[in-house]
């Protein structure tokens, strides 16, 4: 199979495992692998699966594509490692959080320009648990996606939107995803060409397409347009941890959302910045709280 290259040269330093480091879905995710060959990736375009590999060298970020999707990941992947990214603007109002900028300095927020591939995840991951969210998606990924093109017998690509679409409830609940995601993410299939446009959209209007689907709420669409557009403002507020965490680092107690936002607002436009640095900085409150009990979502027969 043929192989597409470029190199990605921005002129500063790409922390690729760092600005791509949300498109995983878990240590376990079968679409997603990294060693000492690179960061690969395995993925749906609109020309089709592919699995991308990153590399980074002296001179910049070799990326290599293979599939009927090569082309359009080619062409996509500055994106990807987040040259449209304008930090212009984002000024540290709060001390504790320099040292963690002046560590990510270079980090910068990817977009993936495919809207389905984040908020399928980002519904699955809804009011439960990350080892949950992350084994329901495995699960069904490795049922219903198909061995990603190129050289790599060990990936997985997630299936297209049809794919999805054929999933029967019985599956779902199955992997432990509850009717009520289900069935959110079956109202999102149905319009997956509408919600695909949010990528061309202005940001204010491409939240509002996203939340007209029901059981598509703020955090889903944060989470969404995170990684799909790159949404610098993108708070996940709703999260169950990322308020008490920004209110530790930035107070020194937790706070809900409402604090949060008052917490967040000199840093309008670039917020998620913050949650970011938060999180990658080890700054967030410790993790003392009873763990949440892991329901199976399955009927009782």
């Amino acid at each position: 199979m043929t192989a597409l290259t470029t190199t990605f040269r921005p002129g500063r330093p790409v922390p690729v495992r760092s600005i791509l480091g949300s498109l995983r879905r878990g240590a376990g995710d079968p679409t997603w692998r990294a060693d000492a060959t690179g960061l690969w990736r395995a993925s749906q375009t609109p020309e089709g699966p592919v699995t991308t590999r990153f590399l980074v060298r002296p001179e910049g970020v070799e990326v290599t594509a293979w599939g009927p999707g090569a082309g359009w990941a080619i062409a996509q992947s500055p994106r990807l490692l987040g040259e449209v990214d304008d930090v212009s603007g984002f000024e540290i109002h709060h001390a504790v959080l320099r040292e963690a900028a002046r560590q990510h300095r270079d980090w910068r927020i990817g977009r993936t320009d495919r809207v389905l591939d984040a908020l399928i995840p980002a519904i699955i991951e809804q009011r439960v648990t990350g080892k949950q969210a992350f084994g329901a998606y495995r699960r069904l990924v490795q049922r219903y996606g198909a061995r990603a093109p190129g050289p790599r017998t060990d990936l997985m690509v997630p299936p297209p939107v049809s794919g999805w679409a054929r999933i029967p409830s019985w599956e779902w609940l199955r992997a432990g995803v509850d009717a009520a995601r289900s069935d959110t993410i079956m109202r999102a299939l149905r319009v997956a060409e509408r919600l695909e446009e949010a990528v061309s959209l202005p940001v204010p209007d491409a939240w509002r397409r996203l939340r007209t689907v029901p059981g598509i709420g703020v955090w889903t669409a944060a989470e969404t347009l995170q990684r799909a557009i790159g949404d610098p403002d993108a708070v996940s507020f709703g999260d169950y941890h990322v308020a008490k965490d920004v209110g530790f680092a930035l107070t020194g107690a937790p706070v809900d959302d409402a604090g949060m936002q008052e917490l967040l607002a000199p840093y309008a436009g670039h917020r998620f910045r913050v949650q970011y640095l938060v999180t990658a900085g080890g700054l967030g409150a410790p993790r003392r709280g009873a763990r949440l009990t892991l329901p199976t979502h399955l009927p009782a027969w």
